[in-house]
């Protein structure tokens, strides 16, 4: 990372904020590593993410699909904005890791509260949601504010939008239920729309692609942990799914099939693709446009697909061999689909690669999905998972007849 002094050409340097320093330093063992406290922050999201597979498998509806969506993304960006924090500051001292903690403890209120977000704890995700964006926001602007006029002024903008947002999460959760979906997915609008467009704020301009200083390697490798993370829950819920139903041929075909299925995807995004954006991020010119759309936006989606698979999972143990329902299909094909559409757009952005293995497996889930009416929920998850590990099995032996080697994959 490269901090830049106030010169010239930036306003001088206010009075407010901490006199201390808290960046991570430069040319330093720990500049690209993840720290442990950091990973102790992503453990509050274990559980964030199993009561979000409770919440979509409890409410298997239009309407309850897009209250998860809304769940996600809204997980998601606390967790983004969190990971550029600790990107920019030194999880080491003392202050930071103390906020970190801090966040942590706001993380797991928000978390209990998500099975009833959209009841009675609709207040309590509210006000935990927006304290963790807000609450973290000021301290990144107060530790800035002396020592990096740019970045000072980058988290200066968001803080506004945030606010903005905090708005409509507030005050849908206090309105009758009706108003609150639409008033958190525009909350999600505003700060999702505001990051794409530089956080544009009259009187202070906007944030432009060279003002982030980031560190590649560590955007890639909290970003690849989160998604061991997302696959470690899924794993859980399928894990406590089995336990509590009597031991059967298909309860056991269908805990097979949810580990296969968990496997193909750490393959298909670990033997090549998480390195390729760990390099690509490392040597670009513009590492934050890489982050932005690569790490910030398309993972969502990786997660999202992850989410939604191990729903299927739980679905296939409690109804292996029931008719097919439309929700059932859905969850069952549309995992996997989701989670091979975001490994293209990952590849194309850090690559520009168009991977026929991936369009090719796409297109047979679509297939899968176009026969569901005709088969059992645990012959389409057979389906399904043999297409993540066929095209899992395709992308190796491509790598491998490139003359890649395991070492240096990716």
């Amino acid at each position: 990372m490269i901090h830049r002094p106030n010169d010239a050409t930036h306003p001088p340097v206010p009075a407010l904020g901490l006199r201390r320093n808290l960046a991570r330093p430069a040319d330093h063992p720990r500049t690209d590593r993840v720290t442990y406290v950091e990973l102790f922050f992503d453990l509050v999201f274990v559980f964030a993410l199993t009561q979000l597979s409770r919440y979509l498998y409890e409410n298997q509806s239009w309407v309850g699909a897009l209250e998860s969506a809304t769940l996600v993304l809204a997980l998601w960006w606390v967790w983004v904005h969190t990971t550029w924090v600790t990107n920019v500051l030194d999880p080491a001292r003392l202050p930071v890791r103390a906020v970190v903690i801090g966040l942590s403890l706001v993380g797991l209120l928000l978390s209990v509260s998500i099975g009833e977000s959209f009841g009675d704890r609709g207040l309590v995700f509210a006000i935990a949601y927006v304290a963790l964006q807000l609450g973290r926001t000021v301290f990144m602007a107060l530790a800035l504010a002396r020592h990096d006029r740019v970045l000072y002024l980058n988290f200066l903008r968001i803080l506004v939008w945030l606010s903005v947002a905090g708005v409509c999460w507030i005050v849908g959760a206090l309105l009758p239920l009706e108003f609150r979906l639409p008033l958190w997915i525009a909350g999600l609008l505003v700060e999702y729309v505001s990051a794409s467009i530089g956080f544009r704020v009259p009187g202070l301009g906007r944030s432009g692609l060279d003002d982030w200083d980031l560190s590649g390697p560590h955007i890639a490798e909290r970003s690849a942990l989160f998604v061991i993370i997302s696959l470690g829950e899924s794993l859980l819920v399928t894990g406590f799914a089995f336990v509590d139903q009597d031991a059967s041929v298909p309860g056991v075909l269908g805990l097979i099939l949810a580990f296969t299925g968990g496997v193909a995807m750490w393959w298909l995004y670990f033997d090549h693709g998480e390195r390729v954006g760990s390099r690509t991020i490392a040597a670009s010119a513009e590492p934050g446009r890489i982050a932005r759309l690569a790490y910030t936006y398309v993972h969502a989606i990786l997660i999202a697909g992850i989410v939604l698979t191990s729903v299927a999972d739980k679905e296939i143990l409690a109804h292996p061999t029931d008719s097919m329902r439309l929700s059932t299909a859905v969850v069952i094909a549309g995992g996997p689909f989701i989670y091979l559409v975001g490994l293209q757009l990952f590849r194309w952005i850090v690559a520009r690669e168009v991977l026929l293995s991936h369009l090719a497996g796409i297109a047979l889930l679509v297939l899968a999905f176009a026969t569901a009416g005709l088969v059992s929920p645990l012959a389409l998850a057979g389906l399904c998972t043999g297409v993540l590990a066929m095209v899992a099995a395709w992308e190796t032996i491509v790598r491998l007849r490139a003359g890649t080697t395991d070492a240096d994959a990716g």
